[in-house]
């Protein structure tokens, strides 16, 4: 069972009252260490794209690493523009708004409209009822086992892993975001065409300064490794052996964060550069938790200490994983639908 595969248990209301009270100790900003995370990052990648400037004329055996390192600081601004979008990068929000939409400029992503997108996402994870926004699609086997051969074919396209981690992080990023949802209200859809204004700006000034050439082949390098690296950040975070899913009538908060989001425990140099975002759990019980806060909340105390940790090696099996099996509560793969239909 899911419980049984993350070491938590069901968590009793005494239990719950008491991680509320932990994790608002760690809610509240620091505006040193914003200001600290923010100039250890953006300093650096203004200097690479400084170094790139240079080394464009020497050689594209120095200029690609350089770009390629971009987008390892994109990771990691993108998690400072996500802590903004969740209010818990700086006290101010008006500051957070500001640092978001700059940083959104960076990572290509539309502030407003991409902040309604993951609100979503926090308020449903991990529930089978309100899939479809802000996620990874996943199917139930039931609902795969029911579904048109065009409809199969194209979630096991869209579960490929060189679709799902290298050319649709690219599109996403690039290309889909410069649209609105049908569902966003005026304010999310005015966010896109401002970002998508301010994009274009910022792409004519380094199109004059480094050449279209040079700059298409940096800047979508860097996107290009930012973008992989972040959804397969995210898969691993909601997508993985032990992870709990449930209908909406059983479905627990607790629970979707503790068990339906991963500790995902990574060398420090990696942890450094994905912004602490590893420790999914911890963010999920709280988003309002800065990244620079979360892996002292997770050592704070043994209640979140119990959730077993994903490690770089182990991560690799949920490659595999692909559909929700309802009546074994897990993840499963497509060689499990053999089993399934003879059933």
């Amino acid at each position: 069972m899911a419980n049984e595969a993350i070491g938590v248990e069901a968590k009793s209301p005494t239990e719950i009252d008491q991680w509320k009270r932990i994790v608002a100790e760690y809610q509240k900003p620091s505006t040193p260490r914003a200001v600290w995370q923010i100039v250890n990052t953006l300093g650096p990648y203004a200097l690479l794209w400084y170094l790139m400037y240079l080394s464009r004329s020497v050689s594209w055996w120095l200029t690609v690493p350089l770009a390629m390192l971009a987008g390892a600081f994109l990771v990691r601004i993108f998690v400072i523009f996500h802590d903004c979008g969740h209010g818990s990068h700086f006290k101010s929000r008006k500051v957070n708004d500001v640092v978001g939409f700059l940083t959104g400029i960076l990572t290509f992503t539309p502030y407003y409209h991409w902040r309604w997108e993951h609100s979503v996402h926090h308020a449903n994870v991990s529930d089978l009822d309100k899939r479809g926004t802000g996620d990874i699609w996943t199917m139930t086997v039931q609902e795969y086992l029911e579904a048109s051969r065009w409809k199969r074919f194209s979630y096991r396209l869209a579960r490929n892993p060189i679709i799902l981690f290298l050319l649709a992080p690219l599109f996403l990023f690039v290309v889909r975001q410069r649209f609105t949802s049908p569902r966003a209200n005026a304010r999310e859809r005015r966010s896109v065409h401002w970002m998508n204004v301010a994009i274009l700006g910022l792409a004519a000034i380094l199109c004059w300064v480094f050449g279209i050439t040079a700059y298409l082949v940096i800047q979508l390098t860097a996107i290009a490794v930012a973008a992989s690296v972040g959804v397969w950040m995210f898969y691993v975070q909601h997508q993985f052996e032990g992870v709990y899913w449930e209908r909406a009538e059983e479905w627990d908060y607790t629970a979707a964060a503790l068990q339906g989001s991963s500790y995902y425990r990574l060398p420090k140099i990696l942890q450094w550069f994905s912004g602490n975002i590893g420790f999914h759990h911890i963010h999920h019980l709280s988003s309002r938790i800065p990244n620079y806060n979360l892996e002292r909340c997770h050592r704070s105390h043994p209640m979140f200490q119990q959730v077993r940790p994903i490690t770089l090696h182990s991560s690799m099996s949920s490659l595999t994983l692909r559909l929700w099996d309802e009546k074994l509560k897990k993840l499963v793969g497509f060689r499990h639908l053999r089993s399934a239909h003879k059933k």
